[in-house]
């Protein structure tokens, strides 16, 4: 679905991205931890050329980014919703406003569909009766919702995550990963998280890759992920004390 081919990406001179290779599979919640400034969201950036590779190649279902052409890049990013760290609601404008616009900016629909398609939305991320509000006057959670619901008003395939719950307290980050893991079931999307809460990571990841010093040094199952032998994942797992066991465990199906 995603393939990164030994990606390099400089910025102030500094290899952040340096040689990464990776994969993201159809369907599958791929989430990418590491420490502050590991390039992170730089990768996540890539997904969708905001930023473009110094070296190597990115592509989206075969398409390369790299060497797409304006109306080429317009229907690969067609492909993505994106929930921004902040939420990055307008203010000014109501929840449901604010999930109207990609539908108002893209496409056709009638003022009716879009109404009934916002309110399908709303219902989704569970704030059917909250469309009226403005972005102040709903929690940082709700914020973090609406801005997803915005994502997703389109029908993407691929939902990209920058640090969803960021800010957030621990019962509303469960809450967030919950939604998030609830709709690749319900919608099949595939999802591509960056977060460094690894409590989040582990629960609702198909696979883990850590970044450190540019380059991925795992790239695993939850399951195999807290089991590593890394020094860097092994001190990012005991710094959140993570252990061995927990929730994330997954049980034979």
């Amino acid at each position: 679905m995603i393939r990164f081919d030994k990606v390099i990406k400089r910025l102030g001179g500094r290899a952040v991205l340096d040689g990464v290779s990776f994969e993201v599979q159809k369907g599958e919640t791929f989430v990418l931890v590491g420490p502050s400034g590991a390039g992170k969201s730089v990768t996540l950036k890539h997904m969708v050329r905001l930023l473009t590779p110094d070296n190597g190649d990115v592509s989206v279902g075969g398409a390369s980014l790299n060497r797409a052409n304006r109306p080429e890049l317009e229907a690969i990013r067609d492909r993505f919703g994106y929930l921004f760290q902040g939420g990055a609601l307008l203010a000014w404008m109501t929840v449901a406003e604010n999930i109207a616009l990609p539908l108002i900016e893209k496409t056709k629909m009638t003022n009716d569909e879009i109404s009934a398609r916002v309110q399908e939305t709303l219902d989704m991320v569970e704030m059917e009766k909250d469309g009226e509000k403005y972005p102040d006057e709903i929690s940082g959670g709700m914020r973090k919702r609406a801005g997803l619901a915005r994502a997703i008003v389109r029908k993407p395939e691929i939902i990209l995550y920058d640090e969803p719950t960021s800010g957030l307290d621990p019962v509303t980050s469960r809450t967030i990963d919950e939604l998030i893991d609830r709709l690749r079931k319900t919608l099949g999307v595939t999802s591509v998280v960056v977060t460094h809460d690894l409590q989040s990571a582990l629960t609702i990841g198909s696979r883990i890759a850590m970044l450190h010093g540019g380059k991925i040094v795992e790239l695993a199952t939850p399951d195999d992920f807290v089991k590593s032998q890394q020094a860097e994942v092994r001190g990012f797992l005991e710094a959140q004390y993570i252990t061995k066991a927990g929730p994330w465990e997954r049980k034979p199906s």
